[in-house]
């Protein structure tokens, strides 16, 4: 009853795993499959690179597979950093949360508040024989000017949510995972991951 989570993103997995813990799916990584390749995300959406993800592990290990691309679309930048969220301050800080929110606040410098963004993920859930599920959830925010909080990843401290007055970063994982747009996207997604995990179970007899 094994699902592969098609990132190497530390934070998505634990979000994940978290997520689906009363399904009764192991959730395992890329890495854990024994694959040590990288997938390029070259797609304009982030349906089409969770698509692209999902599609492949599943087709290389065999096993259902959920791919995840997600990111920040400011209103102000015209929806940048977009599916380049992740690579926002360039190739070489690649993956450096850091960097990107540092590129982030240059960006925006003189731009006045509210400075309306939201965070979007798309899901993608593959499996052999079968059709590609997809499945998108927002969060809508605004970027402060100074980071906030010491949890999540990525954009987190910079992610302010409106009605609770709180970064996504000074939210417990328990509430950050109800209200993100990874959460609203995996609640779309559950009913999917619900028929593949009773699928997957073994039959009595």
């Amino acid at each position: 009853m094994k699902l592969v989570f098609a990132t190497q993103n530390r934070g998505k997995l634990v979000e994940l795993r978290a997520l689906v813990v009363d399904l009764g799916l192991t959730v395992i990584s890329f890495e854990e499959t024994g694959f040590r390749g990288e997938i390029v995300e070259d797609a304009a959406t982030f349906a089409g690179n969770a698509r692209k993800k999902a599609e492949e592990v599943s087709q290389l290990t065999g096993w259902p597979a959920l791919g995840d691309d997600s990111g920040l679309e400011v209103d102000a930048l015209g929806g940048a950093p977009g599916v380049l969220s992740a690579r926002f301050a360039g190739a070489g800080a690649a993956r450096s949360d850091e960097a990107n929110n540092r590129k982030l606040l240059s960006a925006l410098a003189g731009i006045a508040s509210p400075r309306t963004a939201r965070f979007r993920c798309a899901l993608a859930l593959a499996r052999p024989g079968a059709p590609t599920v997809v499945e998108e959830g927002v969060c809508e925010g605004e970027i402060l000017d100074a980071p906030r909080g010491s949890g999540g990843f990525g954009y987190d401290p910079l992610f302010l949510v409106p009605s609770l007055g709180r970064t996504m970063a000074e939210l417990p994982a328990e509430e950050k995972n109800r209200i993100s747009h990874r959460g609203h996207a995996m609640a779309r997604m559950r009913p999917h991951l619900g028929r593949l995990a009773k699928a997957l179970q073994p039959q009595a007899g």
